[in-house]
This record gives C-alpha cells, structure tokens and sequence, in this order.
C-alpha cells in the first residue's frame, strides 16, 4: 500500500515511505510480508562488491540447514496507519511439483490489500510471489504485481542461480553474487539465520537484488524483550535497521521490529515513525508453523 508524503516531484531516489533503497513506493505490503526484511532494507546505498567475482555453478549451490519454516505456512498481518486499520498482508508457503535443475523447490505468495476507510478511498490489491530452492533458500523466480490507488507497475525476475546473473523483465540481465535474494525470499532466509549467540550491536547483512540493483539490507541487534499484542504476549528477539539517520527516520530507533524468540523467528510486530505519523504491522493470525510459537 503506497503512503505519497510529497507531491511535488523529488529528485531522491529513496524518498520515502517505506524502507528506502528497498523500494521507490511505500507499500505497506511489503512491510506486511516481510517485517524482518523491512529491518534490513534501510541500507542507504548499493552493494559495492563486483559480483562477476563470486562464481557458482549447480554442483555448489548453497545448502541451508534450518527448521524455521514448512509447507503450509501462513501468516496474516494487519497493517495500522496511526489508530486506521489500513490494510491486511497475507503471505502463504506451499511446495512445487516441478524441481528446477533437480532441486525442490518452495513457492511463497504475499497478498496485500486495503481495508476499510482507506479500501474506499485508495484501494490496493498487490501480489508477490518468490519460488524458491528447498534446500538453499535462495530463488529461482520473483514476480510482483502492484495495484495502488490507479498506480500499477509489475516486476518479473528470473534468477539464474548456476550463472551468477538475474534476468530482468526488459529484458536486462544483471549479474549479482551466488546465493542472492529478492525481497520476499529474503524474509524466509533472514529465518534461517543463528541469533543464539547474538550480542547487542551485532549487525547482519543479507545481499539482495531490488528495483535493478544490488543492495545491501542490514539489520542491528538490540536484545530480547516480551511485548504484548492484541492477541497476547510474546518472548521476542527485538532488532532495528541501519539506516541513514536524517533522510527518513532521526535514528535508528524510529523502526523497531520484534521476532519470536522460537525456532520459528517469525515478526510479530514493526513499529515506524515516519513523517507523517506512525505505522504498525502486526501479527493477527498465524498456522501451519514448524515450531509451538513464543507466546505466554
């Protein structure tokens, strides 16, 4: 769901709603699906380092040893604009028959849609879809379809793992580091990371290919902490992005995102203050989990 804050043209890039550098609208959506993601994407430039470097080939690819997620996953995320129930996010995991060079492969679909006052006045309905390698968390496929208030635009990637390179709609061909994201894989990858040994400050980095370009998305540590939601309370790890202070947000601490401290690691909350007010993203509804969730 785009949030326009200016109306006058801008020559940033990152203007801003949403995480900048991740995306050129605010889509609430994407907050929705990918709560972890949006902590990582507040890095204020592209990766520096040369992919032609990195060589991959389909008898190395990357293999992931985790159980933060399985088929039949679901999570259904209400977004708040100030005390507006703005939108609602849905993003489900299921499997694909078909394996892609002999590997299994995971389909995610994220749907976002307005709510309410603001499906009256400024209706939404988004699509994002990821299929992605079983085995190495990493995709093979990204589709993404965005309808926003009379604002439509679609995205078609295909990642050329064993190549090293990302084939872009136009059609362009990039070339990007093995094991790369797009931005919805990358809220089941960042699952998959080790925070048993985390310490505050501890900064992880994850490589991912957004809007034609490379990018960087970070996110900071900060502890554990319980919260309470309208459906109950949660043992959370608590983290923040690292951002450009000033273009967007003051500090860091003006996004904040909690995960479940479980094997599931699943965001349960992201709080932003931005410009205009406030926005909220949180867990409502939740099935098909890997592991009992984190909450009291």
């Amino acid at each position: 769901m785009r949030l326009t804050l200016r109306e006058a043209p801008c020559t940033d890039r990152h203007l801003l709603c949403v995480p900048s550098g991740m995306v050129r609208t605010s889509t609430f959506f994407l907050a929705g699906i990918g709560l972890f993601t949006m902590a990582f994407a507040q890095s204020d430039r592209p990766a520096e380092s040369d992919p032609k470097t990195a060589v991959a080939s389909s008898s190395n690819f990357r293999t992931v040893n985790h159980n933060a997620f399985k088929s039949g996953e679901k999570l259904t995320y209400i977004v708040h604009y100030g005390w507006v129930n703005a939108g609602e996010a849905v993003v489900e995991l299921r499997d694909v028959e078909q394996p892609i060079m002999g590997r299994k492969v995971l389909r995610a679909v994220g749907r976002g849609r307005s709510l309410g006052a603001f499906n009256a006045f400024y209706k939404v309905d988004d699509y994002y879809e990821s299929q992605f390698d079983a085995e190495g968390v990493f995709p093979w496929m990204f589709q993404r379809r965005v309808s926003e208030g009379g604002y439509e635009f679609s995205q078609d990637y295909f990642y050329r793992q064993h190549k090293n390179e990302v084939v872009t709609q136009e059609p362009k061909t990039h070339a990007v580091p093995p094991s790369v994201q797009d931005m919805l894989s990358a809220f089941y990858y960042a699952r998959t990371l080790d925070f048993s040994n985390a310490k505050p400050g501890d900064v992880y980095t994850i490589q991912t290919f957004l809007d034609d370009e490379l990018w960087p998305l970070q996110m900071k540590y900060v502890g554990k902490e319980t919260i309470k939601l309208r459906n109950g309370k949660y043992r959370c790890m608590k983290f923040q992005p690292v951002v450009q202070e000033g273009r967007i947000f003051k500090t860091n601490d003006d996004l904040n995102v909690w995960i479940t401290d479980d094997g599931n690691k699943i965001p349960v909350l992201a709080q932003a203050k931005v410009l205009v007010g406030s926005i909220k993203m949180e867990l409502s509804q939740y099935e098909g989990l890997s592991h009992p969730i984190a909450k009291q």
